[in-house]
């Protein structure tokens, strides 16, 4: 916000959307503003949005204004809320065990999984560190967010240990940075804090070896903490993505910029999608070794990569001597007037009753039996299916490979008998932190991956993509995840480069989104996050590669 000259009697006009109007003097922050003269609501304010940017609740209002709070139901306030949480586990962490380096990885089930350099904590260690938390909770200490020159940070953190942040800053364009203090500690944070402690209520500990889960609400039930889920295929492959990142000696981006700035680059991608591809092969010798096998069944979230990797698979199957058939489930679509509809009256394409099933099954069985089909072609401008299809015929003994987001769920493969089925689970699990304490959401990378893909081939622009952003969320809440422990073998399609790639495609996107946008917010949350990684040329990645199926070029019709 400008800051403007004020009379010492002047006061202000703020708007709360929803609440009410007030005048208050000008100076007062967000906080004391919400505390003082805000009515008290069930959940805490978590920061507020100003002429449709996002403020800490440390922002001054200086000038009349309209203001929305932000509260803990909301993704915005949910991540200031977690991000909170995870910078008192770090205080904490520092106070009880200063030699221990904790890395905050990833989202693992409804928690967040959290280990140390070289270091397993025990079960007493870990309930150590959550009364210590639940202490500086009860203290209410202020968190305070401070402006330093980018040379005075560097310095705070080489004498706090912290050489992970200080390469990071080396990279920021930059030549301030906010940081947050508590209790004489600093960190950095490419996102925003609560000003005090004592504004957290909700969170948990639990021990998971190697490291730890903290749990906190989610956005839609933000008072209370539902029991931890266990995932053990979703964990395995993260520790997959772990020893990748360890081969390709990038725990963090600071890591990754220095590969780029050195002109190694070239080297790291092609490690890269040579993992890739030992791991599709892998998967094609899995399914050729079990001759039972009929039906090979691809799922995964938005943006996976789903379409390159069914290809590359069918490469790899080839290569061991079968001969495997694709069909489409987007060809079993009921026509348009037979779609469901969901909750807002809006066709429901991601429903499995938007499919035949009984015709996509009886064609499977036929298939199996190997008689002939007539398989049908959808037409999507139409809305209804051609009145020819293609006849489709399978080799004897030959596997059918299918694509779809119902892959893992029984319901859709009903006839099939599950010695018969192999399903494959597909996901951008990034193995990538901004640094240790800073993680980078999976969906942010699929996020990225389907605006840049939207813009290019469908005609979106990144506003309407943000837009439908939490559509796409919701029917992989309801019809992906639920299912993703189904899966026989997970395969993770994030590429430590790809953010150095996507940047400069997806940034002049987001710019696009002018202030006057809702999407507004998000775009400048995504463009600060991509400012941390240095640029790098499309060149070099090869033209099979899963990345290829966004930023274009791909030698598959994706």
């Amino acid at each position: 916000m400008a800051i403007n000259y004020q009379p010492e009697d002047a006061e202000i006009t703020v708007k709360v959307t929803g609440i009410g109007t007030y005048q208050v003097k000008p100076g007062i922050t967000a906080a004391d503003f919400v505390k003082d003269i805000v009515p008290s609501t069930e959940y805490p304010v978590m920061a507020a949005i100003i002429d449709n940017t996002l403020y800490d609740l440390h922002q001054v209002l200086d000038d009349s204004c309209e203001l929305e709070l932000v509260y803990p139901d909301s993704e915005a306030g949910m991540r200031i809320y977690r991000r909170t949480v995870a910078f008192l586990l770090i205080k904490a962490c520092r106070e009880l065990y200063p030699e221990k380096t904790l890395i905050i990885k990833h989202s693992l089930s409804n928690g967040l999984y959290c280990e140390f350099i070289n270091w397993q904590p025990s079960a007493e260690d870990i309930k150590k560190l959550e009364k210590r938390m639940r202490e500086i909770v009860a203290l209410n200490l202020p968190i305070n967010r401070m402006t330093l020159p980018k040379e005075e940070a560097r310095s705070i953190f080489a004498r706090q240990g912290q050489m992970d942040k200080v390469k990071l800053l080396e990279f920021r364009d930059k030549n301030h940075v906010h940081i947050y203090e508590l209790g004489g500690f600093y960190e950095y944070f490419y996102g925003y804090m609560l000003p005090f402690t004592g504004l957290i209520t909700c969170f948990r500990l639990l021990e998971y070896p190697p490291g730890l889960i903290v749990q906190t609400p989610e956005k839609d039930n933000p008072g209370h903490i539902e029991e931890y889920l266990e995932q053990p295929k979703l964990a395995q492959i993260f520790q997959e993505a772990k020893q990748w990142a360890g081969m390709l000696d990038t725990p963090h981006v600071a890591a990754l910029n220095d590969i780029i700035a050195h002109g190694h680059a070239g080297e790291l991608i092609r490690i890269n999608e040579a993992l890739h591809e030992k791991k599709i092969a892998y998967i094609a010798d899995c399914i050729c070794a079990d001759p039972g096998i009929r039906v090979v069944l691809i799922s995964g979230p938005s943006s996976s990569g789903k379409t390159t990797f069914a290809q590359r698979l069918l490469i790899q199957l080839r290569v061991n001597g079968r001969r495997p058939v694709m069909i489409s489930l987007d060809d079993y679509f009921v026509n348009r007037d037979l779609t469901p509809r969901d909750e807002n009256g809006d066709y429901d394409f991601e429903a499995l009753e938007a499919l035949k099933l009984d015709l996509f099954n009886d064609h499977l069985i036929r298939l199996i039996k190997g008689e002939e089909v007539e398989t049908p072609i959808y037409s999507f401008t139409e809305g209804r299916c051609e009145t020819h299809g293609r006849m489709t015929r399978v080799p004897p003994g030959e596997p059918i490979v299918i694509e779809g987001i119902h892959g893992l769920n029984e319901h859709l493969t009903w006839s099939i008998p599950r010695e018969q089925k192999f399903k494959i689970y597909i996901s951008a699990l990034t193995q990538l932190n901004i640094d240790y304490t800073n993680r980078i959401p999976t969906t942010d990378s699929r996020l990225l991956r389907r605006m840049l893909r939207d813009s290019r081939t469908r005609g979106y622009s990144a506003r309407e993509t943000l837009e439908r952003w939490p559509s796409v969320r919701r029917g992989e809440e309801k019809n992906i995840f639920p299912f993703q422990e189904n899966a026989d073998i997970m395969f993770n399609s994030s590429l430590v480069y790809e953010l150095s790639v996507l940047r400069p495609y997806t940034e002049p996107l987001l710019l696009e989104i002018s202030p006057q946008y809702p999407e507004h917010l998000e775009a400048k949350r995504l463009l600060k996050f991509l400012s941390y990684f240095q640029e790098l040329e499309v060149d070099e990645v090869p033209n099979n590669s899963i990345l290829r199926e966004f930023v274009g070029g791909s030698c598959f019709k994706v």
